[in-house]
């Protein structure tokens, strides 16, 4: 398929030809995972994206997973899209869009894992990158009791924690999902994070 075979159905212009690929690669039911694509850009143009397929294991349910992430030149737009296991019946898919505005994302935080730090080579990063992006639509806050620093004391001394927002995150490894995946992962987090720094 090319990237006219998107075309028809959902409004909005052809994806450019490297998102389509992406899309079909993933293999997560491309044409719709494609139309929600366009239709949640509408007429904006696409400055980088990063497609994500994922297969979880839950009990004897196999569900699998695609997440599409596409960066304009004013808002990043998250696709998920995958098996709805519990009210669909067999072979239901649910597919959602979330438009967030660049100036609403929060932050971007790059996780790298490096295999043997002692030798490593400067440029190279790690083999696996786990990009996640904030924007306050889901928060996690971590709670522990607060101590006073006494080791004898036995007060209640309420709690204290972290709030963290952690929206979204995709984690892209060389091994499993191949070289080319996590430098285009890595494309797209620098892309990202050089859009929301304006």
């Amino acid at each position: 398929m090319d990237g006219m075979s998107f075309r028809s159905g959902a409004p909005g212009q052809a994806l450019p030809s490297e998102l389509t690929r992406a899309i079909e690669r993933a293999g997560y039911y491309p044409a719709l995972v494609g139309d929600v694509v366009r239709t949640a850009l509408a007429h904006d143009v696409v400055a980088s994206h990063l497609v994500h397929q994922e297969t979880t294991f839950d009990h004897d349910t196999v569900r699998r997973h695609v997440t599409v992430l596409v960066l304009t030149d004013t808002r990043l737009i998250v696709v998920h899209a995958d098996d709805d296991v519990e009210g669909g019946g067999p072979g239901a898919a649910t597919a959602t869009s979330e438009s967030v505005p660049l100036g609403g994302v929060r932050g971007v935080m790059l996780t790298h894992v490096v295999a043997d730090p002692a030798s490593y080579v400067p440029g190279r990063l790690g083999h696996e990158v786990t990009v996640t992006i904030g924007w306050g639509s889901v928060s996690r806050i971590d709670l522990l009791p607060a101590t006073c620093g006494d080791p004898q004391c036995d007060a209640d001394h309420g709690y204290e924690g972290s709030l963290t927002a952690d929206d979204i995150s995709v984690r892209v490894s060389a091994v499993a999902d191949g070289e080319e995946a996590l430098t285009q992962a890595m494309a797209f987090a620098n892309a990202l994070q050089a859009a929301t720094a304006r």
